[in-house]
């Protein structure tokens, strides 16, 4: 009987001071903090949008922005991402590379489409970086790299613009840490499995453009180290998948999406 009693004490004393602990926090200030922090980033991502637009010619040709929105479509609807979120732009650029900016945008360079040899490379470098948008790895970039404070300001417009002009060269040009790459390719070798596209040609993109002749002519690479290391492991861990692959794309799609780019040139 005491037992019970002391039980019955007990359990009451756990509910409200659980309940006690729970109305001490401020949820309005936490959910104010969210809110104020999606608005920044919303608004970096129009900044940092707007210098890119204006170093290169936005590629509007119908045959690849459909192509590549098949990819990236596909690749969202499968894993259950937000396609409304993901503003993709194509911009007229020889360098082989790719990258994220905040709030979703994704910039992918015309080099880097004319350069994959088909359409699973190109998707494991797109799922890359969708894996840094998902991740939050942009926004922990930079604030790690220039500072939450600064961050701030440049939203509020009281940096200038060669702030601005560091930070955008900042996420197109280096690499996020080891721990973040390593969690940025494992999450997109799960984006591709989960999409049923074979993660195998991301890992022979990196050995590829791992070779040190070339290395320099591949933005996407030179800033991401280590290429042979991370193709292993990616290797590796696709080992642990068993699935049934296909293209998202027909072959017939590519061809006249690279044909396109060819004019272009």
């Amino acid at each position: 009987m005491k037992k019970a009693v002391f039980q019955g004490i007990l359990i009451v004393t756990l509910f409200f001071g659980t309940w006690y602990l729970l109305a001490q926090i401020k949820w309005v200030t936490i959910f104010n903090i969210q809110k104020k922090t999606e608005n920044t980033e919303q608004k970096l991502g129009e900044i940092f949008w707007d210098v890119f637009k204006k170093t290169g010619k936005e590629n509007t040709n119908k045959n690849v922005k459909n192509t590549i929105d098949s990819i990236v479509n596909h690749i969202c609807e499968t894993n259950g991402i937000n396609i409304a979120k993901i503003k993709i732009h194509v911009l007229e650029k020889d360098d082989i590379n790719a990258f994220a900016l905040p709030n979703g945008h994704l910039i992918v360079f015309t080099g880097l489409i004319s350069q994959s040899a088909n359409q699973e490379e190109l998707a494991g470098v797109i799922c890359h970086e969708l894996a840094h948008i998902e991740l939050n790895h942009v926004m922990k970039k930079l604030i790690q790299e220039i500072g939450f404070t600064v961050v701030g300001s440049i939203t509020s417009g009281s940096e200038g613009a060669t702030i601005i002009k560091e930070a955008t060269k900042l996420l197109s040009s280096s690499a996020y840490d080891r721990k973040l790459e390593k969690e940025a390719d494992i999450k997109a070798v799960d984006l591709m499995v989960e999409a049923n596209i074979n993660p195998k040609p991301f890992a022979d993109f990196l050995y590829k453009m791992s070779d040190k002749e070339t290395i320099k002519q591949f933005t996407w690479i030179s800033t991401h180290p280590d290429s042979k290391e991370r193709g292993n492991y990616i290797l590796s861990y696709c080992k642990t998948k068993s699935k049934q692959y296909r293209q998202v794309v027909t072959a017939e799609g590519w061809f006249k999406m690279q044909q396109e780019l060819k004019k272009s040139e």
